[in-house]
């Protein structure tokens, strides 16, 4: 017999947002009919796929009817002018669109070409997405995700749970060398034999018992699984066998059962996505085309004053770009803020090895930081707060009066202290360091850069920062034994539940670095069902062990957001959610099909 659990994974409402801050957040607010956008740019001769081919007839016949047969709002543009302009960066290292290839190199504009299995509402909620409902097994272990019928690929397959298993079935074929396949250590049966080659694919814990159910086993109870398939994208079954997984980069074998369809490639130039005309998913767009330009990150707040794209993510956004947006009233008011996806700064060790296998030399670095400086004259205080633990207040479990803010404030005797305690009186006896980042923009560079010169101020060493690829940054991260002794990174949810942001610290996951204790902690809170509250005091305690023995030292707390056109409206992000704040937020992926461009 099966427990019933219908779209929602309720038990996660009730441990968001209850906490004091909220008081202080920024409301959002509607902006008043803004200034017309600049010419779009022109876009550059490109190859037409032939799906996409299929748009102009539909919407030939009400100019303002898009190919979905939704009427657009009477304030918008023509349906044929429904054309979205992104800034890409043109020094990202780029191999392919989709999550399920490469998570950290991936093409802009971002898309997978299919429907997760569930996404994140407005107000944060695990909502149905691909999959209409989900249940779980009364022993807790298999989940059923029921797929929406009369969903097709582009090519006119019928979208199945077929899709699903050959897809979790590559995922952790040993060969792959997914750079995110630490994820499902611990959760998905035989995932980590599997990957390690002492099993065969076909043995992972992944099924489909019908062309509509898509089951997984995990390896003992886990309660945020539905939240976790905000991951759950696929790839073509069919085209994977055919093509090899990186048949989205080729015009010719491209395919979609998504919103959007590859219509033109020129990785490095341009690349543009249309409306994918055989979409039947929960999430048909308003906007025609999206057209990524690619240019210096650097210059992207330029050619969103120009008009030239429509929105620039608070990432690319330096201390002084902000004074200035915060000065102008209309850009004032198409900056929306948000949690993103809690995200938050912070410097890794190799625990393993000298000389941060010493609990004093990293109480030594975590003290040295001073956050409160950095937060206000580098990174800006409506870009970030300083943080003295790894879960942003907000997010369940999280700190949210300081609780945890004395075992690493900052105090720069106590940080010398520390240093001679852990056999470096003399801090010219302290081995030169390397501090790497992934491949941050010049305003994150300028973040990292300012933490490891209050380190080194503070105690007397010397520290390089060392801005890497993303490849070589993940590829070192990720060795057995790492290859990133000092290293700065930032982590975000990626689903909603204290199990997943701690869990990258446990043994064998993301860091060098191991507690019996942290360990013990999260392993039992994670399947625990039957006390809500029991569960968020494990994970509170396990945060304090992870704090105090400096599994990470913790920087900044990200505020999220981003700047928009006065002229591009969508409520899903125009209006506030249910806590006053923007909804267009890390997760919501439908909030993208309610954009459109208004007349000008």
């Amino acid at each position: 017999m099966l427990m019933r659990q219908r779209t929602t994974s309720g038990w996660l409402r009730t441990l968001l947002f209850v906490i004091p801050l909220l008081s202080i957040l920024v409301s959002a607010c509607v902006p008043p009919a803004g200034t017309a956008p600049a010419a779009a740019p022109a876009a550059a001769e490109a190859t037409v796929a032939p799906a996409a081919e299929a748009a102009a007839p539909a919407a030939a016949a009400d100019p303002m009817m898009t190919i979905f047969g939704e009427k657009l709002p009477d304030d918008a543009l023509p349906y044929d002018e429904q054309i979205k302009y992104v800034g890409c960066s043109n020094t990202a290292a780029t191999t392919a669109f989709e999550f399920q290839v490469t998570v950290y190199q991936r093409y802009c504009p971002g898309t997978d070409f299919a429907d997760p299995l569930t996404e994140l509402d407005v107000n944060f909620n695990v909502v149905p997405a691909a999959a209409e409902s989900w249940e779980v097994s009364e022993d807790g272990l298999t989940w059923s995700f029921h797929i929406r019928p009369g969903q097709v690929w582009s090519d006119g397959t019928p979208l199945t749970a077929n899709d699903w298993v050959a897809t979790y079935q590559y995922l952790a074929q040993p060969d792959h060398a997914w750079d995110f396949a630490w994820f499902y250590n611990g959760v998905i049966k035989n995932w980590e034999e599997v990957i390690a080659g002492e099993m065969k694919p076909e043995e992972l814990g992944v099924a489909a018992p019908d062309d509509l159910t898509f089951q997984i086993t995990t390896q003992k109870p886990f309660p945020p699984m539905p939240g976790m398939m905000k991951f759950g994208w696929t790839l073509q079954a069919k085209a994977l066998k055919e093509h090899g997984p990186l048949y989205n980069t080729n015009l010719e074998t491209a395919v979609s059962s998504g919103p959007w369809i590859l219509e033109s490639f020129e990785p490095g130039k341009q690349i543009v996505l249309a409306a994918n005309p055989t979409y039947k998913g929960y999430r048909p767009p308003r906007i025609k085309k999206i057209v990524g330009i690619y240019m210096d990150p650097a210059t992207f707040f330029a050619a969103y004053q120009k008009g030239e794209i429509a929105s620039v993510g608070y990432e690319a956004l330096t201390p002084a770009d902000l004074e200035l947006v915060m000065s102008d009233p209309v850009m004032k008011e198409n900056y929306f803020r948000t949690f993103g996806d809690f995200r938050t700064d912070y410097l890794l060790f190799d625990t393993f090895n000298p000389p941060f296998d010493n609990i004093h030399v990293r109480k030594a670095f975590a003290h040295a930081i001073d956050r409160e400086s950095i937060v206000k004259n580098i990174y800006a205080d409506i870009k970030g707060s300083p943080a003295y633990a790894l879960l942003m207040p907000g997010f369940p479990s999280s700190s949210t009066k300081g609780e945890l803010n004395e075992y690493q404030n900052y105090d720069c005797e106590l940080a010398k202290k520390e240093l001679a305690e852990g056999g470096f009186a003399d801090p010219a006896t302290f081995p030169k360091q390397e501090m790497w980042l992934r491949n941050e923009s010049a305003a994150l560079q300028a973040v990292f850069q300012a933490v490891g010169a209050s380190i080194a101020d503070c105690l007397g060493v010397q520290i390089e920062v060392s801005n890497k690829d993303y490849k070589v940054y993940m590829d070192a991260l990720n060795a057995k034994p790492t290859g990133v002794a000092l290293g700065a990174i930032s982590y975000g949810m990626d689903y909603l539940d204290p199990s997943n942001m701690l869990g990258i610290f446990h043994t064998g996951g993301r860091h060098s670095w191991t507690n019996a204790d942290f360990d013990k902690l999260i392993d039992e809170a994670t399947p625990l069902t039957s006390d809500p509250a029991k569960r968020d005091q494990m994970f509170r305690d396990a945060e304090k062990i992870l704090v105090d023995d400096v599994g990470g030292a913790f920087i900044v707390h990200r505020w999220q957001g981003t700047l928009h056109q006065p002229w591009l409206m969508g409520d899903c992000f125009r209006k506030p959610d249910n806590i006053g704040i923007a909804g267009d937020h890390w997760g919501n992926d439908s909030c993208e099909s309610m954009h459109y461009i208004v007349k000008h």
